[in-house]
């Protein structure tokens, strides 16, 4: 365990001072391992380096897996891996773990410090290393007496304009330029500004809401294309989403709505009245053109992928209605205080979160498969594959340094029980070892339009428990090809109802879990620097695959591939009366 040597506050507070990318590897080093009070803890080893690793190792390597059917049989065991929070059951008996095997997990954690550091992020910490900043998004749903003072001083003013902006759209004292209520909302952002909102709203939009919803993310003009293809420019809404307001994709969008109303208005007030913008730099929306009431803050101690919380859930909130979108923040913090206040042992994300390192470090699985048997969840593994990998797809320390294990596994899915007529024969007949999370939902809530079709549910119900027994018990048959192994370890989650309370809880369980795991890899969840360099190079073969010659040897660098390509894709897409002169541009 890491012992705390002598304080030495000037240093600290030297280093902390300087920017982050000032900084000397050595001292990002140093400066990654100051603790609360200024003190330089001493620097944490790397995962493999931990005593209670080195203990799971030799568990693991003392035999294959124990039988999920031997495992199963062992009520104490079963009970150690059951607990729930906030609504949720969360079932973790059919993984691969045992007594000892939990035990030794949970010393894991203790070695890796994991109270203060979960209290480091709720106090608005520099959690986020690479970037100096906090991670303060569970403020963003904590009542503002809990906020810490950078987030007290903004949100619950943000929130309460928020609420009463949407509300007066859905009750039509809001409306467009030309008088009438709005009926369509478009959406437009990408990533953590897309999916959150999408899933939410798509999942729990009341029966009673007068607006139609449609989110565009990518920059293919098809997305955008659809969206307007129906829409009514006196009564659509403009939600634009981007931090930096500078994203290619949502910027692009939002010029071709901005043009589209134009074009079909001639009135630039139109823009002003239909156009929302969300943003960090509320100065560029307004030179954009927008009103300043019509725009609404983030902070730089949100990202993206965890702010759902913040006004980015415009939508949810216009979709759920004030009481609604309330209710998703009481949820993800009820389950911020289980998180803070449940014991180890009982703690439901990090018990998921020590399970997944054993599963991933210790089992060699690669891949692990989301399947909500519920149709209203059915983007939340697209939200989950973005939250986990892009959180902890990283094979960087805090200190620079390499982790030297592997992290976040492959994060796919889909719903129950479609999934089940595509790839669930994978699964169960499959080579490749996985892990999945089952999400079930209660009967409560999931009242069906039409009395007659509650056996569906049950029907839902049981297909998703099937599924799980299956994989964890096999199907021994004397026929090999109708023989499936079994022996795959599954989470299985269920949701007393599904309603805006328990999917706060459960997004909110499931960033603390990813929180957990960098926390035992000691990686920053909180950036994600891998993503810029593509678009970097998009921007320079923007260029080239727009120009009337051949890009000049060498301007790629060494990747004739890059060359071949761009020159064939300038080919194809040349004017056809180019080709027709005999122009042939790729060998210009």
């Amino acid at each position: 365990m890491a012992r705390p040597h002598q304080a030495h506050g000037g240093r600290a507070q030297l280093l902390q001072s300087k920017p982050n990318a000032d900084l000397t590897l050595d001292e990002r080093k140093e400066a990654s391992v100051t603790d609360r009070d200024g003190a330089i803890e001493a620097p944490r080893p790397a995962a493999a380096d931990l005593a209670a690793w080195g203990h799971l190792a030799r568990l693991a390597d003392q035999a294959q897996p124990a039988a999920l059917a031997n495992l199963l049989r062992d009520s104490a065991r079963n009970g150690a891996l059951r607990t729930d929070a906030a609504g949720i059951l969360f079932d973790f008996s059919r993984q691969h773990v045992d007594l000892q095997i939990l035990g030794a997990l949970l010393a894991l954690a203790e070695e890796r410090r994991w109270e203060p550091r979960r209290e480091a992020l709720f106090a608005g910490e520099a959690v986020n290393t690479s970037e100096g900043t906090p991670a303060l998004h569970t403020a963003l749903r904590a009542p503002a007496a809990d906020q810490p003072e950078a987030a007290a001083q903004v949100v619950p003013a943000t929130r309460q304009r928020l609420m009463a902006f949407t509300e007066s759209i859905r009750d039509g004292r809001r409306t467009g330029h030309s008088g009438r209520a709005f009926q369509r909302v478009i959406h437009i952002g990408i990533g953590g500004s897309q999916l959150g909102p999408e899933l939410v709203t798509e999942a729990l939009r009341s029966a009673d809401c007068p607006l139609s919803f449609r989110f565009v993310a990518n920059i293919d003009g098809h997305a955008i294309a659809d969206a307007l293809a129906d829409a009514d420019p006196e009564t659509t809404l403009f939600i634009v989403v981007s931090k930096s307001f500078t994203t290619l994709e949502t910027l692009a969008n939002a010029a071709t709505a901005r043009n589209w109303l134009l074009e079909r208005t001639n009135q630039r007030e139109a823009v002003a009245a239909q156009f929302v913008a969300v943003t960090a730099r509320t100065e560029a929306a307004a030179d954009w053109g927008l009103r300043p009431e019509n725009i609404f803050p983030l902070w730089d101690w949100v990202g993206g992928r965890f702010s759902l919380w913040s006004a980015v859930g415009a939508p949810v909130a216009l979709g759920l209605g004030k009481a609604g979108f309330e209710a998703l923040l009481d949820g993800a913090h009820a389950m911020d205080r289980h998180f803070r206040e449940a014991p180890a042992a009982a703690n439901a994300p990090l018990l998921a979160a020590l399970i997944d390192i054993w599963n991933t470090n210790f089992l060699g699985i690669a891949n692990h498969a989301v399947l909500p048997y519920d149709h209203r969840l059915r983007r939340l593994p697209a939200y989950l594959q973005q939250l986990k990998t892009e959180s902890n797809g990283k094979s960087t320390r805090h200190d620079g340094s390499a982790t030297g294990v592997h992290t976040v596994p492959v994060i796919w899915g889909g719903e129950g029980t479609t999934g089940q007529h595509a790839f669930h024969q994978l699964l169960h007949q499959g080579t490749r070892a996985f892990s999945a999370d089952f999400i079930l939902t209660g009967a409560d809530g999931h009242q069906p339009p039409r009395p007659e079709l509650a056996d569906q549910h049950r029907w839902l119900l049981a297909n998703g428990l099937g599924q799980g027994q299956a994989m964890a018990l096999g199907w021994p048959h004397e026929d090999p090809h109708r023989a499936a192994p079994g022996n795959h370890g599954t989470n299985t989650l269920v949701l007393d109802r599904l309603d805006a309370r328990s999917l706060g809880a459960l997004l909110a369980f499931y960033e603390h879990r990813v929180f957990c795991q960098g926390l035992i890899w000691d990686i920053n969840s909180f950036d994600q620097w891998g993503v810029e360099f593509g678009k970097r190079l998009a921007e320079t073969l923007f260029d080239q695959l727009g120009r009337s010659s051949a890009p000049a040897k060498g301007t790629l660098g060494p990747d004739a591939a890059t060359q071949a390509l761009v020159s064939h894709l300038r080919e194809i897409n040349a004017p056809a009366t180019a080709k027709e002169d005999g122009n042939d541009l790729s060998h210009q």
